[in-house]
């Protein structure tokens, strides 16, 4: 090959190149600036706030301040609180979460993805189900305390039916979408229903039911704090009834700040287990991550 060729043939691999460490940069560029744009904002509408309430534009007694929330989480972090270390109560209020969590996938999983490639169970059971979910679940939460006393067992039940139902929705979608020419190949190359079922069934299924655990989650933690909250020994909603019960905003405001790191801490995680089990799914153009 004459000296014409090979530089012929290496101008567009070099311009294929440079293309995609510009696409890099300006990705990278365009995260840094999401994040920046981001902690900005946080920033504004906390000094906002806490200019509001030492000027007493708003009730610092009903709305706080950012510097009396920060004061009650590190008191709760270097003295504890009245039910014990904070570390123990946000123990108790994630173990009642992901317990409920982890129940309320599993049941939705199994059976969505079992209503949706039966039609006959489907047919039985659609109507009750659709009854229950029509239920405000929030109110079980009482009934739940009478049944299983003060303890993890009431929260956990609270948690299971709030994850339930968005898992359940999601699997039984998920199975009905299936591509039936998979389905039917399937069976040419001689595979039983069960086969098809963990083979590609759940396999297609698992992207609907991902989306539905970013959700579900925040709904286990919705479960156990109510349930705390009404009645319960430890835990995060106990320090929001506890607070609330002595007028004490900022400690209302803290829970709630304990639990929004939280959650971001568990949705942080979903994501990444997301990404690593679907690495072959192409990133969303319009997606700041």
């Amino acid at each position: 090959m004459s000296l014409e060729s090979v530089e012929s043939v290496g101008a567009p691999l070099a311009l294929r190149t440079g293309r995609t460490v510009a696409r890099a940069q300006a990705a990278r560029r365009r995260r840094l600036l999401v994040y920046g744009a981001r902690v900005l904002l946080l920033v504004v509408v906390l000094a906002a706030w806490e200019a509001l309430s030492r000027n007493d534009v708003i009730d610092s007694f009903n709305f706080s301040m950012p510097s009396a929330i920060w004061d009650q989480i590190v008191q709760w972090t270097l003295h504890g609180t009245a039910q014990g270390s904070l570390g123990e109560q946000i123990w108790y209020t994630l173990y009642e979460a992901l317990l409920g969590w982890v129940v309320g996938v599993a049941a939705g999983v199994v059976l969505g993805i079992a209503l949706g490639r039966v039609r006959f169970l489907a047919d039985v059971f659609g109507p009750y189900i659709k009854v229950l979910n029509a239920v405000p679940r929030i109110v079980l939460a009482p009934i739940f305390l009478i049944w299983f006393g003060l303890g993890p067992a009431s929260k956990v039940a609270s948690a299971v039916v709030l994850v339930f139902f968005p898992v359940f929705f999601n699997a039984f979608q998920g199975a009905r979408e299936v591509d039936r020419n998979l389905v039917a190949n399937a069976r040419i190359l001689g595979a039983s229903n069960r086969r098809v079922t963990l083979q590609v069934v759940i396999p297609s299924a698992t992207s609907w039911i991902f989306t539905s655990l970013h959700v579900s989650f925040g709904f286990a933690l919705i479960g156990a704090i109510v349930g705390e909250y009404i009645g319960a020994i430890h835990g995060i909603g106990l320090l929001v009834s506890t607070s609330q019960g002595s007028f004490n905003s900022a400690g209302v405001y803290a829970a709630m700040v304990i639990l929004a790191v939280v959650a971001l801490l568990a949705e942080g995680l979903l994501t990444f287990a997301e990404k690593r089990l679907f690495r072959w799914k192409p990133a969303d153009p319009g997606s700041g991550d």
